[in-house]
This record gives structure tokens, sequence and C-alpha cells, in this order.
């Protein structure tokens, strides 16, 4: 028998009110992810308007960092179902000590990650990019390096603060980051105000000032607001917490992972593309750089369904974190649209913002079709990963993502980027094999997570 106008009513009346409030949570998200794409536009811009060998040396660096700093990301991440789940039900002596563990886990993997990409700079020379690049290379290198242990720091109280559903003020610490970042460039890149013309090296160190600034700021926020002065006992209690340790690093590791090793993929592109030139590489930069409009969209309402389905799972609601998944999937499937619709009007005047290189724009305009096909891929699998990652069974995430972007994407992307001599369109056509696979996985292990949740609790 088919619904009832009645029933169609109820289920129309669950979703409107989800769909409200992923929205509510979602787009303080959205402004802190454009906030970042911002910076990164003009970053690009600027660095692009100085020269094109200072805009592919950066496209080198920054998608060789961005392993590192994704990573990053994930292992903050790895908290967010914790706190969620004890926001929900409001146990505030273990939340301020599940803190203290996710602040100590962060800072950390900081420094760890700081001395491994501080041994990988000795190894620049031999990653095969154009000679005439290694200088600039390098020197922006350390800059971004010296970045990474006030990353972690911010990570780990954003993603406490997107726990207790407070998305809006990292929102407001990363719009002032903005603010100083893009002021920093215009300064330091060209030599303004009396400061002197540094280049690349501008952009780098305007990028570590606003993410040490960043880091103080968000951890004064923290400390001091009364918000989160219910959770100082448990911050500051002595108690050994090495139980509450193994069980952070249960779920942060594979997050991490998980984040790792899908930008591989888009990092080893970026090397993929500096054997072919100057030229490939920069243009791929800008496109990656363009990407971001969709990524970082359908990213801040993946982070408001896995803050939701946190906070149920935490009550045992197993309808309700279907409903959000589902209602998360429609948002971030109309996100694509919107998406594919400006890169496909929007993408020559995109090119433009970047570089008036005309051999730069004819490389980013071939990649604009391989771009537009793996929209909806990304959206999906980014929406059901930050499901899975709510209901705190993360397992599933690293072994799906060495599948298909480790498996299927790596060696997809040197078949068609070398073999086939499709060179960086071949690299991002693989993106959409490796995403639709993903996609699909990721839907299953979600429902085969939420089946076996619920045989253990029955």
């Amino acid at each position: 028998m088919g619904m009832t106008s009645l029933q169609r009513l109820k289920i129309w009346s669950a979703y409107k009110n989800e769909y409200k409030i992923l929205l509510r949570l979602g787009l303080p998200v959205l402004i802190t992810e454009i906030g970042k794409i911002v910076v990164s536009f003009a970053d690009t811009m600027m660095v692009g308007a100085y020269g094109t060998k200072e805009l592919a040396a950066a496209a080198f660096v920054n998608n060789f960092f961005v392993v590192a700093i994704v990573m990053l990301i994930g292992f903050a991440a790895g908290a967010t179902p914790l706190f969620g789940a004890l926001y929900s039900q409001k146990k505030n002596l273990e939340m301020g000590q599940t803190i203290r563990v996710s602040l100590q886990l962060n800072a950390i993997a900081g420094v760890v990650f700081t001395v491994v990409m501080g041994v990988v700079y000795f190894f620049l020379d031999r990653m095969g990019q154009p000679e005439e690049l290694l200088s600039l290379i390098r020197s922006y290198y350390l800059i971004v390096l010296a970045s990474l242990i006030p990353m972690a720091i911010f990570n780990c109280f954003q993603q406490l603060a997107n726990g207790v559903n407070d998305t809006a003020m990292p929102m407001w610490v990363m719009l002032g980051m903005n603010v100083l970042n893009i002021v920093g460039n215009y300064i330091l890149i060209f030599g303004c105000w009396g400061f002197p013309e540094l280049g690349l090296v501008g952009a780098g160190v305007s990028t570590l000032f606003a993410r040490l600034v960043g880091a103080v700021v968000i951890t004064i926020i923290v400390l001091r607001s009364r918000r989160y002065s219910i959770y100082y006992q448990g911050l500051m209690s002595k108690v050994p917490l090495s139980k509450e340790r193994k069980h952070a690093l249960k779920i942060a590791v594979p997050v991490m992972l998980q984040n790792g090793i899908e930008c591989v993929l888009w990092s080893f592109g970026a090397v993929v593309c500096g054997w072919f030139g100057t030229f490939q590489l920069a243009g791929y930069q800008v496109v990656i750089t363009i990407s971001q409009l969709g990524f970082m969209t359908y990213l801040s309402f993946g982070v408001a369904v896995s803050i939701r389905v946190a906070n149920y799972m935490g009550i045992n609601d197993l309808v309700a974190i279907r409903r959000i998944s589902s209602a998360g999937l429609h948002i971030n499937l109309l996100l694509a649209t919107i998406a594919c619709a400006i890169f496909i009007v929007g993408s020559e005047h995109l090119l433009g913002l970047f570089t008036q290189d005309a051999d730069v724009i004819s490389v980013g305009l071939a990649l604009i079709p391989p771009l537009v096909l793996y929209q909806y891929g990304d959206a999906v699998q980014i929406t059901y990963a930050n499901a899975l990652r709510g209901t705190s069974h993360v397992a599933p995430l690293l072994w799906i993502s060495m599948v298909c972007y480790l498996c299927v994407g790596v060696p997809l992307q040197l078949l068609l980027a070398t073999t086939f001599g499709l060179k960086s369109i071949g690299v991002y056509y693989s993106f959409s094999g490796a995403l639709f696979l993903a996609a699909i996985l990721l839907i299953w292990a979600f429902r085969r997570t939420l089946k076996l949740h619920r045989q253990s609790h029955y």
C-alpha cells in the first residue's frame, strides 16, 4: 500500500526540520571553509600576478603539504563524535577530560608531522620538478612547515566547538585569520607600505603569522569564555587518562589516515603534472584552487551531518541518524549541481582571476570537463564518510581509502597521464574513478554499520 497524505506530510516535516538544523550548523562551517577558499584564492591570485614560476612553486609545495594538513585535520576530527556524544549526554566532567586528551594528542601530532615533513625537505631535489623552481620551493616549504603546530592546536579547538554545536565561533576566528593573511600577502608579496618585496616568501610569512594568531585566539576563547567553563574541572583534573587516550586514538588514527590517503592522490597529481613542465603544474594548481568551491561546500555540510549523527548516536536513535544522512545527501547533491553550473559557465572568468598566461589558461580550460564529472562522486563520498565518522565506527574509512585512492586511483592516474599521454587531463579523470568507487563503498559501509549497531543493542 502507498503512503497516505498524512504519512507523507510527517516525513516531509521531519526532513524539513532536519534541513533547517543542518543548514544552521553547516552554514557557519561553510563560511569558515569559504574563508579558507578566499585565502587560497587570494594567495594563488597574488602569487600568480607576481609570476608564473612562483605560482608553479607554490602549487608544488601546497599540494605536497595538503597531505599533512588534511591528516592533521582528520586526526582532530576523530574527537568530534566523542565531543558530540558527551555533549548530548551532558557529561561535562568527561567532556573536559576528553578536551585535555585531544589537546595533548593534537600537539604531539603537530610535532610528529613537523619532523616528518622536515625530513622530506632534504629530498625535494629528487622529485622530478623543474630545476628553475627548486630555490623557490625550498624557501616556501620551510615557512609552511613552521605553521603545522599552530594549525594542530587550532584544529583541536575547532572540533571541540563543532562537537558542542558552536560552529559559529571558529568561523569568526577563521575570518579574522583570513583578513590578516590577505593584508599580509598584499604587503609582503609586493613590498607595500615600506615593507620589503618578498614574493612567494612573503605569502608564506603572511600565512604563518595568520595561523599563529588563530591558534592563540581560539585557545583564549575556549579557556576564558563562559560557554566552555563547565568543562574546566575535567580539563584541569590530574586524573590519569590512558584509557581515554587509547579510545581517542582508536577513532582519530583511522580518520587521519583516511584523510591522508585520499589527499595522496591529489598531491601525487601535482608531482605527475610537474613531470610535464611548469605550465601543466601551474594550470593544475589554478584548477585545484577553483575546485575547492565544491569540495569545501560539501565538506561543510558533511561536518554538520557528522555532528548530528554523533549527537544521536549518544542517545541511540538510528531512525534519526538515517534521516540526517539522507537530508545531508540531498543538500550536497543540490550544491554539487550548483558547483557544476558555476564551473561550466564561469570557467574562463575564474581562470582569468588567477593568471593572464595563455598557456596556463589553456591547460586549465582542458581540466574543467573532468572537474565537473567528479563533483557528484565527491559530494556523495564526503556525506557518507562524515556520517560514518559521526558513528565513531571509523575502521571502514581506512580500507575504503586504501582501495579507492591507492590501489585504484594512483595506478589509474599513471595510466591515463603517462601511458595514454593525457598529462594533467588524465590526472583529473583518475579522480572520478576513485571518488565514485569510494561513494559506493561508503554508502554500503554506513548502512552495514547501522545494521550491526542495531543488532548489538537489541
